[in-house]
């Protein structure tokens, strides 16, 4: 007889699980909470035409996602048109400076020269010592990790005195550029984890090398246009997708998970996948007895990544002369992270990420408009921040900011606007504490100390996303 397995959420991970399971010849049921796939990485379609990605808004390297799609006998590049840009992201410095990120070696070279002429040939340096670190590294970042002794692999044992896991990655990158501008500009990356270049471990500046490797990639349409492509693949591949069903309740009999029930009906399953993000669905769904390490106690002594407040903006008239992906650095960054991880208050001058889709992607907005990206990294849910009373005093800070990247009087010429703060991120889209990064990623919180895939506290249930083994990303 054919197994069955249940997939809670239809995020990029749980229809990954759904297309290769399915390929497998196994009976799969996605249970999505939204009317929509993607969870994060979904599109926000507005009746004006425009559309925003929710969360996610642009690929780095792609050769996983070929991988899954190749695994069903399928051409990622036929499913989703995907663009490589250049440049990548401009950075505009709050302490002065800016830098085109391109991922052309000799002009990037220029780029750090011109900001930084101490640094001359820095990058050359740390592109050859990167590239040695992730070739040396990539074979132990795509095995699992269960437990301690896994780390005492005498071979991975051999890559510590090069991966350096007990060094931040500011300090990390301190070893090849002496100006501070230059070191964020390839240690910011650290926030697509939701952590502080000042305590995030080294071992992560393979994410900027990435960057500049293998390209940032945006999928005509947005991000969640990958989504739907996933979706309707699955659903070819006879995957039976609920969309608008949460799951308010899972069976067990004794540690062995048996069914998940929705208000529409009971899902017997032989296996479950749990695609939620983790601590929220295992507070919500699994009873406390039964998880004997990650309980609740220890789920809320974690350590949460930052949240994040977001203004989609749909807008008349066009902004041609600001590339794709704009990152504003705060003139004190250190402070602005304190703000964020230790103080748990609002910046009064906070970094800030802006897209701008459209000068890539016309589809994404009507003729003659364009929309805006607005991500401001902030504090995780805390007391200290009221947001019914703060949101509209941010909102105004997150429009002002904008004029330090040269984008000058948009309030007029919005006609379409969404706001979503850590409250909507915890209350509307089921994160917990609104920590949209999960489970921060510091080295207490790494590889087999993270939720396992093969959940170890209860039977039959496999557990995929950011919050859990491996992690973000």
């Amino acid at each position: 007889m054919t197994r069955t397995v249940n997939i809670i959420g239809a995020g990029p991970g749980g229809l990954a699980c759904a297309m290769l399971l399915a390929r497998a010849g196994l009976r799969v049921r996605v249970l999505e909470r939204l009317a929509f796939p993607g969870g994060r990485t979904s599109t926000i379609a507005t009746p004006e035409g425009y559309k925003f990605d929710l969360g996610p808004t642009f690929f780095l390297y792609p050769r996983v996602l070929e991988e899954i799609f190749a695994a069903c006998g399928l051409d990622l590049r036929q499913e989703v048109e995907m663009v490589r840009l250049d440049p990548q992201y401009r950075l505009v410095f709050g302490a002065g400076g800016e830098l085109l990120a391109t991922p052309d070696i000799g002009r990037m070279e220029a780029e750090v020269s011109r900001l930084s002429p101490a640094d001359r040939g820095s990058f050359t340096r740390f592109m050859d010592s990167t590239r040695e670190k992730f070739a040396r590294f990539a074979p132990f970042l795509e095995q699992p990790f269960q437990s301690w002794r896994d780390l005492a692999n005498p071979d991975l044992l051999k890559l510590m005195p090069l991966l350096k896991p007990w060094r931040s990655l500011d300090a990390e990158l301190g070893t090849f550029f002496s100006d501070e501008r230059i070191r964020l500009a390839f240690t910011f990356q650290s926030k697509y984890l939701g952590m502080s270049p000042f305590r995030c471990p080294s071992l992560f500046s393979i994410l900027s090398f990435l960057e500049y490797e293998h390209g940032v990639f945006h999928p005509v349409g947005g991000c969640g246009a990958v989504s739907t492509a996933m979706a309707r693949i699955a659903a070819d591949m006879g995957v039976e997708i609920h969309y608008g069903e949460p799951v308010e309740e899972l069976e067990f009999a004794g540690r062995r998970i048996t069914a998940a029930r929705t208000a529409r009906a009971t899902y017997a399953a032989d296996a479950t996948v749990v695609n939620a993000d983790f601590a929220r669905s295992m507070t919500r769904l699994v009873p406390d007895r039964l998880r004997r390490r990650w309980n609740d106690r220890r789920i809320a002594s974690r350590r949460f990544s930052c949240s994040t407040f977001m203004l989609y903006l749909g807008l008349d008239g066009r902004h041609d002369h600001v590339p794709h992906h704009t990152i504003y650095l705060s003139e004190d960054y250190r402070d602005n992270l304190a703000d964020i991880e230790h103080r748990h208050v609002l910046s009064r001058d906070p970094s800030m990420y802006v897209q701008n889709a459209c000068v890539t992607d016309p589809t994404l907005a009507p003729r003659g408009g364009s929309t805006l990206y607005l991500l401001i990294p902030v504090t995780h849910r805390h007391p200290n921040v009221d947001w019914r009373r703060e949101a509209p005093r941010f909102r105004e800070l997150a429009l002002d900011q904008l004029r330090r990247i040269g984008i000058d009087d948009v309030r007029s010429r919005i006609r379409y606007e969404h706001m979503i703060t850590p409250d909507d991120w915890q209350d509307g889209y089921e994160i917990y504490r609104g920590a949209t990064f999960n489970l921060s990623h510091d080295l207490g919180q790494m590889l087999h100390m993270r939720p396992h895939n093969r959940f170890e506290d209860v039977e039959r249930m496999y557990l995929v996303g950011g919050g859990t083994h491996p992690g973000s990303g």
